[in-house]
């Protein structure tokens, strides 16, 4: 079974809408937010999320932004991108040019169980608003990596919107970036406990 990874640039209020350019999620005013804060602890990061060999898992929107820039990128993690299959959450009609690819289904957590199940290289979801809370929700991610940033933006995609299931994480790792991003690794831990200040939580 393939483990599920989860990397995401966001701000101290949970936003991780168009962190890479301005004209990157249409007309989200501040976007490029995260390009700032840019330094070598936070590509090793990534560099370290991706590992050796993965595939990627991500949405419609982020297959498209990525379709589009990293074909014309070259080094290593520009040919790993570009080599990698892309199980993509789509429901449109519009082909997958950017390949491997493979569209995930009509049912996309079904789809993703199906692929999760299979022997292969790790997934990896990076960006995608929309798919990833969905991986947490349904407890199927492994791993969340946070990358956040010293800024508040007020407005925006959130990653853990309006709604989103109570549950506990596991903190198995962190960082200090020079440039002020934190740089924190999750796993599932279950469900919420609760307690009061008169009674310790078991």
């Amino acid at each position: 079974m393939r483990k599920i990874r989860i990397i995401e640039h966001m701000s101290l209020d949970g936003v991780i809408q168009a962190p890479g350019a301005p004209d990157e999620d249409g007309d989200y005013a501040h976007g490029g937010w995260a390009m700032p804060f840019s330094d070598p602890a936070v590509g090793e990061a990534i560099e370290a999320v991706y590992g050796q060999s993965f595939d990627l898992l991500i949405g419609r929107r982020t297959y498209d932004i990525f379709g589009s820039y990293w074909p014309k990128r070259r080094g290593p993690l520009a040919d790993s991108l570009n080599g990698a299959t892309k199980f993509v959450a789509t429901h449109g009609a519009r082909s997958l040019d950017w390949g491997p690819a493979e569209a995930l289904g009509a049912d996309i957590v079904a789809g993703i169980r199906r692929v999760k199940a299979t022997e292969g290289p790790d997934l990896v979801t990076w960006g995608s608003s929309t798919l990833t809370p969905v991986l947490v929700e349904q407890d199927l991610a492994d791993e969340i990596v946070l990358l956040v940033a010293p800024v508040l933006l007020g407005a925006g995609k959130r990653f853990f919107r309006e709604g989103f299931g109570a549950r506990e994480l596991r903190l198995v790792g962190i960082e200090r970036a020079g440039s002020g991003v934190i740089i924190s690794r999750y796993q599932p831990a279950g469900p919420l406990r609760t307690g009061s200040y008169d009674r310790p939580v078991d």
